[in-house]
């Protein structure tokens, strides 16, 4: 059987563990509805700019790997594997 003392003690310390907890989640809140106004004014100018970077960084990320593409590999038969016209 338990101490009913040593739960106690730790019951209590899980509360004063939520609250400093809740009080933290509480601050950053407050820093949050600072900010957010902020984050909203430069969102709509921002979202153009950052969509144009990355549809430049895909179309570039796509080009690399087709040049980066190893070239067909031989066939068993010696062969290369580029068709020949008779």
């Amino acid at each position: 059987m338990k101490d009913i003392h040593e739960v106690l003690r730790r019951k209590q310390a899980q509360y004063t563990q939520l609250g400093k907890q809740i009080e933290m989640l509480q601050q950053a809140a407050e820093k949050l509805r600072e900010v957010a106004p902020l984050l909203a004014e430069n969102d709509t100018e921002d979202d153009s700019a950052v969509l144009a970077e990355v549809d430049d960084e895909s179309s570039n990320a796509m080009a690399a790997k087709a040049g980066a593409q190893p070239a067909p590999a031989a066939s068993k038969s010696g062969r290369s594997a580029t068709p020949r016209w008779p």
